[in-house]
């Protein structure tokens, strides 16, 4: 890739000054200095952020419905718009690191977008009130204009102003990637490789069926004791990516789970002669450790995550406190002026307020007064109430999370929490209101759904805006390249949610939507109060002893929410990632081989994702699902479970000597 400009000598990186603190009156020097402008708001740039945004948005969404997880796409995105435009370079057409970086910037977008409407709207299929096409469309769009807008008056104090004391991980590595590139970097075929990878073992084991996607054992003299581990190269590449603490903890809350609380409930339970609430038809002992964990240990792992969220929530109110009083001095400075006035420089060229407040104060009336939005609820006065609390708790969290993946990355990001509280006041305004009936529920969810996806989106933007600061973009461009990737990644990642449910359905082995599943149980424990508070409080008391520990609770109850088999690749990928670290020759051979992992497991999320949506679109088309090619493995499970296995233990060596090989 090369710069436009004759002028501009190729530097060897970022500044020294990219990760300090700077001194009282100091300012950055960005990669490509104020002074200089590029061709950066291209045709180009914006075609491969829209099509790289619908790909990863699509496998994002197949991810999350599965996991109950999703990953930031800022870096895939990045790599494969470096390639792009390299081969277009190869063609004469030139291009510069300005373009490349809103190119990801646009693409970016969908993953924060899939993360919202994957965490709710599948609880609305699972109720019987299937939205269309169109309802999810607006709820998305809104939810991800809401959160870039909110966030343009908090740039210049969360990205500019706190400048090294902020380190937006995610943002500050996407940069270095694409100035690595620009210097001529070779790691693009690994995010390829990864693609391919994912997408064949996704093909043998959900297309054809030649093997297995999950392979399971019985723990002997453990009542009901049963360990598994799904063949899933996209869980696998997550675990890299997460790391060997999180991935530790994460695989500790599923053991916690299959382990110890599904076998004490069957030794507690195994003399009952009656069901034991909530279930109402099968007796303990009858029961499958697979039943087990559907009819208890889901509410104990739902009371712990909702715990956890709520207690990373807690902890942010002194970052809300202040982030509200500088976002209230921002206002007041501001207010009534215009950020692209003259004598203000490129890199400090926000979009004006009057746009965002005009914008805001669009949406909140699209969203109060269109009834496609929040669906047929029984009135306008329950839109317009929907519509308030949308707006409170958006700008509420979108602050909230602003600075928390400033703080923590966006993987850490506590959504799940966010949209919990959110779903927590909402449905308590509708049970003083008296709107119970599944209406009401499903109009507290969508309000959840806007917010989840505002605060999702604003982490987003700001890593973004994070990385064009280091390297010098224009704000103004990256903020109207979110509000377009969100707008065009809407469509295609609530299509292909739609897809998923029409194939395969929520809440069944292939998709269990788990986050969507914890969203409904809250606001059914809310509007019908009869949730089995018990296990709840069981899931309440796990959250707060990890805290007491020092343990992260929110991974460790999302491990005990989650089927073990789900975890187990997860930790695999986070403990090779971890024995990659401590193995290098050197800090820059980690490093290396660190990137190269993350760039191979991104891209078996993508390839696996991407064959999972096609082959819900082929379903869809033909009107059933792929039916495989018949291999029984001579009739025995056990052997077919052998098979798999083997093949995913290839597929890891295989990451292994890609991670490893040298570069010519």
């Amino acid at each position: 890739m090369v710069n436009n400009s004759n002028e501009n000598v190729k530097k060897p990186g970022l500044s020294s000054r990219a990760y300090a603190i700077l001194k009282q009156g100091e300012e950055y020097s960005p990669y490509v200095p104020a002074t200089q402008s590029y061709p950066e708001f291209t045709i180009k740039a914006i075609f491969f952020g829209i099509v790289f945004g619908i790909l990863f948005g699509a496998a994002n969404a197949y991810l999350g419905l599965r996991a109950g997880l999703t990953i930031s796409t800022s870096i895939p995105v990045a790599v494969m718009t470096v390639a792009a435009f390299r081969a277009l370079q190869a063609a004469g057409q030139s291009s510069n690191i300005l373009e490349a970086n809103l190119s990801q910037t646009i693409g970016s977008a969908s993953s924060s977008l899939a993360s919202g409407v994957i965490f709710t709207l599948p609880a609305l299929f699972l109720w019987g009130v299937a939205p269309d096409l169109l309802q999810m469309t607006l709820l998305a769009a809104c939810g991800g204009l809401i959160g870039v807008l909110f966030m343009i008056p908090l740039r210049r104090f969360l990205i500019k102003g706190e400048h090294g004391r902020l380190p937006y991980p995610e943002g500050t590595a996407c940069a270095e990637v694409l100035v690595a590139n620009e210097v001529g970097g070779k790691n693009a075929q690994f995010i390829y490789w990864g693609l391919a990878i994912g997408a064949f073992f996704k093909f043998l084991t959900s297309w054809i069926k030649l093997i297995p996607d999950e392979v399971t054992t019985r723990i002997p003299f453990l009542k009901k004791g049963q360990l598994g581990m799904d063949l899933s190269p996209a869980l696998f590449g997550v675990g890299f990516i997460l790391g060997p603490r999180i991935a530790a903890v994460m695989v500790g809350g599923g053991l916690l789970a299959w382990v110890v609380i599904i076998p004490s409930i069957a030794y507690w339970g195994d003399s009952f002669a009656s069901p034991v609430f909530p279930e109402s038809e099968s007796l303990i002992r009858d029961m499958s450790p697979g039943q087990l964990w559907t009819r208890y240990v889901r509410y104990i792992g739902a009371g712990a995550v909702a715990t956890a969220g709520i207690i990373t929530l807690i902890r942010s109110v002194p970052v809300m406190v202040q982030s509200f009083k500088i976002g209230a001095a921002q206002l007041a400075t501001r207010i009534g002026g215009d950020s692209n006035d003259g004598g203000i420089a490129r890199t400090d060229q926000d979009l004006p307020l009057k746009f965002v407040g005009i914008a805001l104060l669009a949406i909140a009336v699209v969203l109060a007064f269109v009834p496609q939005v929040f669906g047929n609820v029984g009135g306008s006065i329950v839109r317009v109430v929907a519509a308030i609390c949308v707006v409170i708790f958006s700008f509420l969290f979108v602050t909230v999370a602003s600075r928390i993946v400033g703080l923590v990355g966006v993987t850490s990001n506590p959504t799940s929490g966010m949209t919990i509280a959110s779903l927590l006041g909402t449905s308590g305004v509708f049970l003083v209101m008296g709107w119970t009936d599944l209406t009401g529920k499903a109009a507290a969810l969508t309000v959840g759904c806007v917010v989840a996806i505002a605060a999702s989106i604003s982490g987003d933007t700001s890593q973004d805006l994070k990385t064009g600061f280091l390297l010098g973009a224009t704000p103004r461009r990256q903020q109207i390249g979110e509000l377009i990737g969100v707008m065009t990644s809407a469509v295609f990642v609530c299509l292909s949610v739609l897809l998923l449910a029409k194939t395969f359905g929520f809440g069944g082995e292939e998709l269990p939507a788990p986050q969507a599943t914890l969203m409904k149980l809250v606001i059914e424990g809310v509007l019908d109060q009869q949730l089995p508070w018990g296990f709840v409080g069981i899931g309440a008391g796990i959250a707060i002893i990890c805290e007491l520990l020092k343990i992260p609770s929110l991974p460790f109850a999302v491990g005990v929410y989650l089927p073990v088999s789900t975890m187990t690749p997860v930790f695999v990928g986070g403990l090779l990632r971890g024995l990659f670290e401590k193995r290098s020759n050197s800090e820059a051979d980690g490093a290396t081989k660190r990137e190269r992992g993350v760039l191979l497991g991104s891209g078996f999320v993508g390839g696996e994702g991407l064959l999972g949506v096609g082959i819900a679109a082929v379903a869809f088309v033909q009107g059933k699902k792929p039916n495989g090619i018949g291999i029984d493995w001579l009739g025995s499970h056990w052997l077919a479970e052998l098979v798999g296995f083997a093949a995913f233990a290839l597929l890891i060596t295989v990451f292994i000597r890609l991670v490893r090989r040298q570069l010519s």
